[in-house]
């Protein structure tokens, strides 16, 4: 896995801000896409990391943290974007 995190950030302090003891860094090896605002339409994201929260996942594409639902097949689709503060994308989970 090459996932690099925020400078500061680890995957303890993940798991600590997020308050999930589980919180993991997913493969970026997935399908991973994001709702187009207003249409049944997707754009594919080529994300550079992922933590995974349970069945949410937070994925970093061209800077900026969009978040997302982990399925069972291990593709993600996200529907929000946080911008570039990974700390307030956790706190929106």
């Amino acid at each position: 896995m090459n996932a690099r995190l925020p400078d500061g950030w680890t995957i303890e302090r993940i798991r600590f801000v997020s308050g999930d003891v589980k919180a993991d860094l997913l493969s970026l090896e997935r399908l991973l896409v994001v709702e187009q605002h207003g249409s049944a339409d997707y754009d594919d994201l080529q994300p550079d990391v992922i933590p995974s929260f349970h069945d949410r996942c937070l994925a970093r594409a061209d800077g900026d943290w969009f978040m997302g639902q982990l399925d069972a097949d291990g593709s993600v689709i996200c529907w929000a974007s946080y911008g570039p503060d990974l700390a307030e994308a956790v706190r929106g989970l």
